[in-house]
This record gives structure tokens, C-alpha cells and sequence, in this order.
């Protein structure tokens, strides 16, 4: 394994285990009733005051909701591509190794909101009509900051213009950086879902990544 690859490998690691440990302390760090219905809530004293803070715009809630479907769209560009290889090559093993993987990345994020969907570790400061939800990790900030970067991914490899890649890649860098804020300062999110969502994502990425290259897509131009 080249040095490059070992090391995208080793932050996603860290990563990982950096979001286990985070995970932990929200668990049991100041752990407080400041939820709606009297819930508890890890790192109460910081969620409590930036909750204050930022207040809640449902508005804002609402438009990154509905721009969640973005991301959602990308998975099903690639996964429709990866079908049209199979269906031309006739063969799975035939399929760019890069785009198998990276169903089975899709496979697994979605395996990890559901995770925690069935495991709340902690709910919502508010509620989503009428009901109390999971909050962490933010799904819609774990969704977009783990399929986004993939696209800017594939786009490195796959198209040859610079300058469709540098409108791409910055175009997904400011939906991100929307995304993630618009989570942050709806007010519908404590401010430890967030992070845990940036190192989940973070990690779950860099796993996929350095597996991609490590089957030999850097051959491919993957960069």
C-alpha cells in the first residue's frame, strides 16, 4: 500500500474511533434533562447554550430537509450507472471495482442511520410534528458529507475537463458547507449531533476511499 493510501486509511480510523469515543461522552458526559418531554442530553451545559443561541427556524429546517434529496439523487446516479455496466458487461466482477465499493459504502451508511433510528441516544430539542425523533447523529449532515465527497470522487476520475471539475467540486463543497450550517442553526439538532455526524461521515468516507485505491482505481486516475 502506497503511502498516501495508508494514510487516508489510518484518518479514517481515527475517525471512526474518534466518533466512537465522542459517541461515548455524549452518552455520559453532563448528561441532563434539557430535552423536550424532560429527555436527556449529553454535554447538556454546550447543547443548552448554542440551542439558545441559534433558536429555531423551521424554514431554514425545512429547505436543507427538502435539499437532503440532493444527495439521495447522487446515489442514484451512480447506482444506476453501476447497473448499466452490469447490464452491458454481463458480469458483477466486470463492474469498475470503484462503483461496487462504492454501493457497498451507500449500503453501509444507510445501515448506520438506521442504527441509530432504532437506537436514539439522544432526541431532538424540538418536535417534528408532533413526534419526538432520533437526533444523533443528524442524518440529513451524515447523509450529505458522506455521498457528496464521493461524487467529487468519481468526478476527479471520470471527467477530463478542469473546469467542470472545479465547478463541480466547489459547487459540492458550498452545498455541503450550507448543508451542514443550515443543520447547525435550524435549531432542530443539539450541537453534538453535528459532530458526531462530521466524524462518522468523515471516517465512513476515508474507509471508502482508501479502499477504492487500494484495488487499483488509482491507476485509473482516481486522485
Amino acid at each position: 500500500m502506497k503511502q498516501k493510501n495508508k494514510r487516508i486509511l489510518i484518518n479514517g480510523v481515527i475517525s471512526i474511533l474518534l466518533f466512537i469515543i465522542w459517541t461515548a461522552l455524549v452518552m455520559n458526559f453532563d448528561v441532563k434533562a434539557i430535552g423536550v418531554n424532560g429527555t436527556e442530553v449529553g454535554f447538556s451545559g454546550i447543547n443548552k447554550f448554542f440551542h439558545g443561541l441559534t433558536g429555531v427556524n423551521l424554514l431554514l429546517y425545512n429547505i436543507t430537509d427538502w435539499l437532503g434529496l440532493v444527495p439521495l439523487f447522487v446515489c442514484f446516479i451512480f447506482g444506476f450507472m453501476g447497473l448499466t455496466q452490469l447490464f452491458k458487461r454481463k458480469s458483477l466482477f466486470k463492474v469498475d471495482m470503484d462503483i461496487v465499493l462504492l454501493g457497498v459504502y451507500y449500503i453501509i451508511v444507510v445501515f448506520c442511520y438506521l442504527i441509530f433510528e432504532m437506537i436514539p441516544i439522544n432526541y431532538r430539542p424540538i418536535l417534528i410534528s408532533g413526534f419526538m425523533e432520533a437526533s444523533y447523529p443528524s442524518s440529513t449532515t451524515l447523509l450529505v458529507l458522506s455521498v457528496m465527497p464521493t461524487l467529487n470522487f468519481q468526478i476527479n476520475k471520470r471527467l477530463e475537463n478542469p473546469l467542470l471539475k472545479n465547478i463541480t467540486g466547489t459547487a459540492s463543497v458550498i452545498f455541503s458547507l450550507f448543508m451542514v450550517a443550515g443543520r447547525l442553526i435550524s435549531g432542530v439538532h443539539w450541537f453534538t449531533d453535528i459532530i458526531g455526524s462530521v466524524l462518522l461521515s468523515t471516517g465512513l468516507y476515508y474507509l471508502y476511499k482508501a479502499a477504492a485505491l487500494l484495488t487499483g482505481s488509482e491507476n485509473n486516475g482516481i486522485r
